[in-house]
């Protein structure tokens, strides 16, 4: 028998705006990306120094992740049970071109292994799972558009197999100055069902 899953609560950062369940939390209308993270990030209360020493790409899922993860309580002294399952079209080319740049200069050849660490996408889990004490299934995929399809059947599997309690899952791309973050919280309860139809309208909603 299949088990009916819901979604809990979602989250956008989008277009100098950041909101929560439809509800607007941060505008900005600072259209260099950087800045407006920063802002946001100063502006939402969001205590954790590393921040600053992450790429953008890290920094986008961060923020999106941890508004959410806030709403759970989650005390750090205990390992919660949250798979992470993210994805994106750009991978981390964001960062890819900053490491390029600091290696093709022969003359001047110096790779900076602040900017080498972070040229997986992946590296953002970490810091989520960092941050919120999470050791569950993560994975990162590369799509060439937003994929509910498979991000619902992925996470369902996750769920009915006993891989976690609970999946954080979405959508977290940035290229240059062109950034885009979707997450939700799938669970046994919520308020939105966690159907296909329902997570491209959720989506959609920004």
């Amino acid at each position: 028998m299949n088990k009916d899953y819901h979604i809990k609560n979602y989250c956008h950062i989008k277009g100098q705006t950041v909101s929560v369940n439809g509800k607007v939390l941060f505008h900005d209308g600072t259209e260099d990306f950087p800045t407006f993270i920063k802002n946001a990030y100063k502006n939402l209360n969001t205590a954790y120094p590393k921040f600053f020493k992450m790429d953008n790409l890290s920094k986008l899922a961060f923020l999106a992740a941890d508004l959410l993860l806030k709403k759970e309580n989650l005390k750090p002294e205990n390992e919660s049970n949250i798979a992470l399952v993210f994805s994106n079209k750009a991978s981390s080319l964001d960062t890819d071109r900053k490491y390029q740049s600091s290696i093709q200069n022969e003359a001047e050849y110096f790779p900076s292994p602040a900017v080498f660490v972070y040229t997986l996408p992946n590296i953002c889990l970490g810091e989520i799972s960092i941050k919120h004490t999470l050791y569950s299934e993560n994975s990162f995929f590369i799509f060439a558009r937003f994929n509910a399809e498979y991000l619902h059947l992925y996470t369902n599997s996750l769920l009915r197999n006993g891989k976690a309690e609970k999946v954080l899952c979405g959508w977290v791309d940035i290229d240059e100055d062109s950034y885009e973050a979707y997450l939700y919280l799938v669970e046994n309860e919520g308020n939105f069902s966690h159907s296909i139809e329902e997570i491209y309208r959720l989506y959609n909603t920004l």
